[in-house]
């Protein structure tokens, strides 16, 4: 299967078409109705809580946006809508929410998010939760478990895998050098058969996105574009970007 012609069509509102300055916050309803008005396609991300629960927010803690503090993994998904947030009155959505306000408008690009354990509760609750969604939809992880556990509970959503070339600072560095190689190489991929790469637009062009575009006929994005020049390197090395901070 390739991936679907919505999903470079347009381009992709990174965490929605959010604006912190004027009260639109990443990921918050507010942000997805403005994607929905400019026709973007949007990129969110989902976390998983302690009830099961897909919770649509990206940070694996919570004190950056809101109120709150601490794991977003210790909290259920009723106490997650509860927490204040820091620059908007809006919640914290779930995935059924975010489902409900988007309802097929504009294509949907979710991004599992991953602590590298192995565990597959949250792409299993995604596709419980998809069964019944008729839009456009596609996901994606960093995680090449995630994304080899996406194509074998439903292999029918386009799935994807997001990539960078460097992996040797920071969080990764509790992967085993092994693993990082092979995300850095894309090694994965005859596992995992992804429908599409994003790719961080800072480390392209490289040899892995080009092969698994031009030789695998994989659809390439970018992540994040802010600047003319990097949606210039999109232009040149991909097939749509994911943006943020302008209105293209």
């Amino acid at each position: 299967m390739r991936a679907p012609d919505w999903l470079i069509a347009r381009p992709v509102a990174h965490r929605g078409l959010h604006d912190r300055t004027r009260g639109i916050i990443e990921n918050m309803p507010g942000a997805m109705h403005a994607a929905i008005s400019g026709n973007f396609s949007i990129e969110t991300d989902v976390q998983l809580t302690a009830d099961g629960e897909a919770m649509v927010h990206h940070d694996d803690e919570l004190g950056r946006l809101t109120e709150g503090s601490g794991p977003l993994l210790a909290k259920t998904s009723t106490e997650l809508k509860q927490i204040a947030f820091k620059d908007t009155p809006e919640r914290m959505m779930s995935l059924g929410d975010l489902l409900a306000l988007i309802d097929g408008r504009v294509g949907l690009v979710i991004e599992i998010k991953s602590h590298f354990d192995g565990n597959r509760k949250l792409v299993t609750r995604v596709a419980e939760i998809l069964k019944t969604y008729r839009g456009p939809v596609a996901w994606m992880s960093f995680d090449p478990d995630q994304v080899l556990a996406m194509r074998e509970i439903a292999p029918e959503i386009p799935r994807g895998i997001t990539a960078q070339r460097s992996y040797d600072d920071g969080e990764w560095l509790t992967l085993t050098q092994a693993q990082r190689d092979g995300m850095r190489h894309l090694r994965h991929a005859f596992r995992t058969r992804p429908h599409f790469v994003s790719y961080w637009v800072k480390e392209l062009p490289a040899p892995a996105p080009w092969i698994a575009r031009n030789l695998f006929g994989c659809a390439l994005l970018t992540w994040t574009v802010r600047t003319p020049e990097q949606r210039a390197i999109t232009a040149r090395y991909a097939d749509q970007m994911t943006f943020e901070g302008f209105v293209p």
